[in-house]
């Protein structure tokens, strides 16, 4: 640690441990069995509660509480855990809790942006490259593909997934899974299109953007059933990792898809 990077009013835990260049501002709290990596920033009044283990280059803004216990009501004390991994940014009171079951695990991936007062709840699994708009929230046990996007205001049911390259609208209410590369809108939200703007942000060819649109429309726009959409999908479409990771998704969906 340099001189002067853990502020005066900062409490940590003798059995937490801080990574070199990491700048711990006023009044933040680090309790025992917190692990922090290298060159992360907390603001100030930052509560992180372990066990958690937080990777490298983190910022965590002023109010965030990090790591604390589960809010389901099953839980007992038992030992559960948090890991964070590189490069995210948690901005003002964003709440992230760890896992229910004894050894359960809360994952979040590298370079997340999670803006105000998004909430990730227990044993939820989000990927890489994510954007929480504020007040995005998440049930326990949900899962989050890399790319996606959460709207503000925008409530997740429990065991739902969001697939990679997804996008919800803001105040959405997500109660099914949403396929990978779709916009899901509305209370309760349906699919409305496929994630044309955000598939050209991420530099997706063409070709390839042509394939999920007429994906779209196979399941969506036909009056095909799931089995029947996925049998069109494999005849009708070039074999890509776009399309078998997108059929894959709709195979084993255990809530069903959004409609």
């Amino acid at each position: 640690m340099s001189a002067g990077a853990i502020h005066t009013t900062a409490i940590i835990d003798p059995a937490a441990q801080i990574g070199e260049g990491c700048e711990i501002g006023p009044y933040c709290v680090i309790g025992p069995g917190v692990e922090i990596g290298p060159e992360c920033w907390l603001q100030h009044h930052v509560s992180v509660s372990g066990p958690s283990r937080i990777g490298r280059g983190n910022r965590f803004f002023a109010f965030s509480s990090i790591g604390q216990q589960t809010q389901d009501l099953k839980y007992l004390g038992e030992p559960t855990y948090l890991s964070i991994g590189d490069g995210n940014c948690f901005r003002e009171f964003t709440t992230v809790h760890r896992g229910t079951a004894p050894e359960s695990v809360t994952r979040i991936g590298d370079r997340g942006n999670f803006l105000a007062y998004s909430h990730i709840a227990h044993d939820c699994i989000v990927g890489n490259s994510v954007i929480f708009s504020n007040n995005g929230t998440l049930a326990g046990h949900v899962e989050v593909g890399d790319f996606a996007v959460i709207g503000g205001l925008c409530a997740v049911h429990q065991f739902c997934r969001i697939g990679a390259y997804a996008l919800t609208g803001g105040c959405s209410k997500i109660v099914q899974d949403v396929p990978p590369f779709m916009i899901a809108d509305g209370n309760p939200a349906s699919v409305r299109s496929y994630n044309k703007v955000g598939l050209e942000r991420q530099g997706f060819s063409p070709e390839v953007q042509r394939q999920i649109k007429e994906a779209y429309r196979i399941i969506y726009r036909s009056e095909l059933n799931l089995q029947q959409a996925i049998q069109q999908m494999r005849a009708d479409l070039p074999e890509s990792p776009e399309i078998t990771q997108l059929i894959a998704f709709i195979s084993n969906s255990p809530r069903g898809i959004i409609k």
